[in-house]
């Protein structure tokens, strides 16, 4: 499988996505920001955007890292209920 590549673009919107570069179809994460947050941010959400998809991708990194991929271990282990974060 060849490596992906990925772009930060901003929508006609002004949201800004993390995409494929070579695929057209929904970007894998979008951000939205409000009138009153672009405001504080005095110019600067592109590179808040950036940030927080970086973060992001942190985030998945560490939580994947942390995951016993064994197959005969995932059997054995309890499911856990799925909770919604507010």
């Amino acid at each position: 499988m060849s490596p992906s590549f990925f772009e930060i673009v901003q929508l006609s919107d002004g949201d800004y996505a993390l995409r494929r570069i070579d695929d057209d179809a929904a970007p894998l994460v979008r951000i939205s920001f409000s009138s009153e947050a672009r405001d504080m941010m005095e110019d600067r959400d592109m590179a808040v955007a950036k940030a927080m998809i970086a973060a992001g991708i942190e985030a998945v990194g560490n939580v994947t890292h942390d995951i016993d991929w064994e197959e005969d271990e995932l059997e054995t282990q309890d499911v856990q209920p799925s909770y919604t974060l507010h």
